[in-house]
């Protein structure tokens, strides 16, 4: 992904960055995509002590 950002100074000090709205809609789904990641991961390293079922057991459950 490559962005253009347009840098807005204040002062003479970077204040603002302005993005097309293309790239902006890229970098937040890019990021929704991190947080996903990071809360299965987290899940994964919760849950890794948790008793588990094939799913033949869960069907047979079911049918009982």
């Amino acid at each position: 992904m490559s962005i253009h950002p347009q840098i807005i100074e204040k002062e003479g000090k970077k204040e603002f960055v302005v993005l097309p709205y293309d790239e902006f809609l890229q970098i937040q789904d890019a990021l929704d995509d991190l947080e996903d990641i990071r809360i299965l991961r987290e899940e994964r390293t919760s849950s890794a002590s948790d008793v588990t079922k094939s799913l033949d057991a869960v069907l047979a459950e079911i049918n009982d």
